[in-house]
C-alpha cells in the first residue's frame, strides 16, 4: 500500500472525510458505514441531505450490501464513459446515503487511485463532486487544495480520468438518463 493510500484508509477509519480524484472531477469521499463522517462530509458540502450521495466502489461486489438487486445487474465499467446507476437501496441503507429516495447511486469506478482506496478499506466510498452545493465542480488540483485543504482531513493526492466532467446517471430499470 502506498504512504497516501495508508494514510487515506487510516483516516477513513477514523471517521474522517477526504478529497480525493475519480474519474472526472475530485470528490468527497468517507466510509458510507459511518454515520459521523456521513455528516461531516455533508456539512463541509453544505448539502441537502435529501439529495442522497454516490456510492463508488472497486468492484460490483463490494456494492452487495447497499443494493437491493444483484451485483450481476451492474452493467461493466466503461474506462470512457463514467456511468452512475440508479438502482434499488437495501432496506438498511442510511437515509445519510440514500437521501429522501428508496433508490441508491452507484459506480464501479475506473480511477486507479479512488479503486486503490475502495479495496485498501474493503469498502465503497461515498462521492460526492468536491465543490460547495451550488458551485462548480472542482477539476484542477490547486483549486481543490485553495477550496478544501481547511475542511477535509485528507487531500489524497493523484489525477482525475480517465474521463472529464461528472458522472452521467442512468435509473439502471427504466434507462432513463437523468444527466
Amino acid at each position: 500500500m502506498t504512504p497516501p493510500v495508508a494514510r487515506a484508509v487510516d483516516v477513513l477509519r477514523s471517521d474522517g472525510v477526504l478529497a480525493c480524484p475519480t474519474e472526472g472531477v475530485f470528490g468527497l469521499s468517507c466510509l458510507p458505514g459511518s454515520k459521523v463522517a456521513l455528516q461531516r462530509l455533508l456539512d463541509i458540502k453544505q448539502r441537502d441531505p435529501a439529495k442522497g450521495l454516490i456510492l463508488i466502489a472497486a468492484s460490483a461486489e463490494q456494492l452487495s450490501d447497499w443494493i437491493a438487486v444483484s451485483v450481476d445487474d451492474i452493467p461493466e465499467t466503461n474506462p470512457e464513459h463514467a456511468i452512475t446507476w440508479i438502482v434499488p437501496a437495501a432496506a438498511d441503507v442510511s437515509e445519510l446515503v440514500r437521501g429522501e429516495h428508496s433508490t441508491i447511486a452507484v459506480r464501479v469506478t475506473s480511477n486507479p487511485t479512488a479503486s486503490a482506496l475502495c479495496r485498501a478499506v474493503d469498502s465503497p466510498l461515498t462521492s460526492t463532486s468536491a465543490n460547495l452545493a451550488g458551485q462548480p465542480t472542482i477539476t484542477d488540483a490547486a483549486e481543490l487544495h485553495r477550496v478544501f485543504a481547511s475542511r477535509v482531513d485528507y487531500i489524497v493526492p493523484g489525477d482525475c480520468g480517465p474521463t472529464s466532467g461528472p458522472s452521467s446517471i442512468i435509473e439502471l430499470e427504466s434507462g432513463k438518463q437523468l444527466r
